[in-house]
């Protein structure tokens, strides 16, 4: 029997498909330090992990029965995969699995940022029994989505979704990626009917100067994607989103544009320094904040859990 550690978890769903097709799984969370010696004494077969776990060259190299590494997610950036694959292990990943909940998540952090939501949830607890009018005035003066021009940075299965998102509410899309020159986006409604938008690729630049909001959605680069220069290039009073990865936005450039207006607010689910985000970000009053929840919802673990079992059965089996 072929043994699976689900090292950062794995939905009950994928862990019932898999026990069913005859692999023993254990979801045990070991330690990075102490994963090369729990692999090899319980000679695992298949590591499955999410963002927490890496699993680089000298795991791959030391762990001789490995023969999958499963990312429940997007990004693999935690992962040697080039490297895995010359010693021929699997290396599979769940593109679409987790977009509409990432998708949703930045308009939680859109929504919230155009009303004050990350300021008023802080400051009504305290103020809002002595402050009432002082605070319906301080927070009277937002904005709505409808209308408004947003740029999505990186257009592959979540830029795509949270294009959906915005053209849903009525948003004008723009979007940035030099891998898709242009998309199709169907927007499905409850009733059966869909609505098609063609989309086409826009210089980066254009993008950046034109859009209301910019929303990261690409994979961790050796330079910022996002950094003094290109916010110099937005226009005064953006709202920043950045769900993607830790290190595609500079976050000292962001702060200094926060502090002089330029930026308006910034929602970030993902941290230069995860997981122990500075303390500049963590109090600043114009940044709502997430701790790497983007996947996080049940429906959104449900589908990586099944998806990753179903590929695995097709491996290993």
């Amino acid at each position: 029997m072929k043994k699976i550690l689900a090292n950062d978890g794995i939905a009950q769903s994928g862990k019932d498909a898999l026990e069913k097709a005859g692999f023993s799984v254990s979801t045990t969370t070991v330690a990075q330090e102490q994963l090369i010696n729990y692999i090899n004494e319980n000679k695992i077969s298949a590591l499955l992990v999410r963002s927490a776990t890496k699993v680089k060259k000298d795991l791959i190299d030391l762990c001789p029965s490995l023969e999958l590494i499963g990312r429940g997610g997007v990004g693999m950036d935690n992962i040697d995969v080039d490297y895995a694959k010359t010693k021929g292990i699997h290396v599979i990943n769940t593109p679409a699995a987790s977009s509409e909940a990432v998708a949703e998540l930045v308009f939680a952090h859109l929504l919230g940022g155009i009303r004050f939501l990350y300021d008023s949830n802080r400051v009504m607890p305290l103020e809002g029994d002595s402050h009432f009018k002082q605070l319906k005035k301080a927070y009277a003066k937002g904005v709505e989505l409808k209308g408004k021009t947003i740029g999505i940075i990186g257009f592959g299965k979540i830029g795509q979704a949270t294009a959906k998102a915005a053209l849903g509410l009525g948003m004008h899309v723009l979007y940035y990626d030099p891998q898709v020159e242009a998309a199709s986006i169907a927007i499905e409604f409850y009733d059966g009917q869909t609505v098609s938008f063609t989309l086409k690729n826009t210089a980066k630049e254009e993008v950046l100067k034109t859009s209301d909001f910019i929303t990261i959605h690409a994979p961790a680069q050796k330079a910022y994607i996002i950094g003094k220069n290109e916010i110099d290039m937005m226009k005064d009073g953006v709202g920043i989103i950045n769900t993607a990865r830790g290190g595609v936005l500079d976050e000292v450039a962001l702060v200094d544009a926060l502090e002089n207006n330029k930026v308006s607010f910034a929602g970030l689910d993902v941290y230069e320094s995860e997981p122990s985000p500075e303390i500049r970000i963590l109090m600043h009053p114009k940044i709502s904040l997430t701790p790497h929840i983007g996947a996080a919802t049940m429906e959104a673990q449900d589908r990586i859990g099944k998806e990753l079992a179903t590929k695995i059965i097709t491996l290993l089996k």
